[in-house]
């Protein structure tokens, strides 16, 4: 059993085994632990950021989806009372046109009626003076 023998170099291995753990922690496993430690801190804080920037999106999309409804039944109300407005001046256009058309016709025909009772007392007189004419020849012709 020699192999497993405490002598006075085994507490010196020990010893040194010792000291350089405590120089290999304080050196490389520390620092590296800390590194490790602030970039898997800093990956959090970009997931979590990542994920507010995700849903604060979504709000965003959501809002502009509800800007957007609220514009289309805006239009739609606007064009429905646009079309509406445009049916009534038409139809108050078509009433006044048709007034106006009928005030026309009538005038046209009171004139076109005065003028044909006119025409109708000339061709009385002319006719009466045609027979007078006539009447006179014949009485002329009949007295040679």
């Amino acid at each position: 059993m020699a192999f497993l023998s405490f002598d006075g170099t085994f507490w010196i291995q020990l010893l040194n085994f010792a000291i350089f753990f405590a120089v290999l922690n304080l050196v490389f496993l520390r620092p590296v632990g800390e590194g490790v430690r602030k970039r898997r801190e800093y990956l959090d804080g970009l997931v979590a950021r990542r994920d507010g920037l995700q849903k604060e999106a979504l709000a965003l999309r959501a809002q502009a989806e509800a800007t957007r409804q609220s514009a289309r039944r805006d239009a739609e109300t606007l064009l429905s009372r646009s079309r509406a407005d445009v049916s009534n001046e038409t139809a108050a256009i078509a009433t006044d046109y048709n007034a106006r058309s009928s005030k026309q016709t009538a005038d046209a025909q009171a004139a076109a009626a005065a003028e044909f009772e006119t025409a109708r007392v000339a061709a009385e007189r002319h006719a009466e003076e045609l027979a007078q004419l006539v009447v006179d020849r014949t009485f002329a012709e009949a007295s040679r």
